[in-house]
């Protein structure tokens, strides 16, 4: 009986242990990205200086993972390293509003009437009324010629009640038409960052 108790514990610890190792699995690649992040941020950094934008801090948006996780990072210029990160929702394209068929593979476009998101980088300025989330948005004028249609898609930062707080992987976040949406509360701690810093602030938006 004694030997039968000990194979049982010993078979319960092994499925644990499998169950833990295929949940690790499904995460992203947390040391490849942080590579090409620390990359991108010293590029982000020499950019910041040169055009006069905010040298604290900026915001890299990674949508080459899973909608589930946390993709909206804060990256810190003096720390080297990102200090806070939030969910964020992307473009569901010709698929159904605030489905998440998309979770697993954003796809990208700088079209009008794409309702995608777009990739490059962005100069968050003018702090506005939104009739979103908490009623706060910031034009984010994109620079590259894959973004620059920004303005006038009307692609702005605000937040969504449909953006949830907490990671949710497997399950995705809802999708929007290619704004990067934030959760209610997420919104009201980067409204607080941005009026805090008084300066143009560059957020980055790639797909890792």
């Amino acid at each position: 009986m004694k030997n039968i108790l000990i194979i049982l514990c010993l078979i319960a610890v092994n499925a644990c242990a499998g169950n833990g190792e295929k949940e690790q699995a499904a995460r992203p690649d947390t040391i490849k990205n942080m590579e090409k992040y620390n990359q991108l941020a010293t590029q982000a950094e020499a950019y910041c200086k040169q055009r006069g934008l905010n040298s604290d801090f900026f915001y890299l948006v990674d949508l080459g993972q899973h909608s589930g996780y946390k993709r909206f990072h804060l990256w810190d210029f003096n720390k080297s390293a990102i200090v806070k990160s939030y969910m964020v929702s992307h473009g569901c394209g010709h698929l159904p509003w605030s489905s998440t068929y998309s979770m697993e593979q954003a796809r990208f476009s700088n079209q009008e009437g794409s309702k995608l998101s777009s990739l490059g980088r962005y100069i968050i300025k003018e702090r506005g009324g939104s009739q979103w989330g908490i009623g706060v948005k910031y034009l984010i004028h994109g620079v590259d010629a894959t973004n620059n249609n920004a303005l006038r898609r009307a692609i702005v930062l605000h937040s969504w009640e449909q953006v949830p707080d907490e990671e949710v992987f497997p399950k995705g976040t809802p999708e929007g038409w290619g704004c990067p949406a934030v959760s209610n509360d997420s919104m009201r701690e980067i409204d607080a960052m941005l009026r805090k810093a008084g300066a143009n602030t560059l957020m980055w938006i790639v797909d890792l």
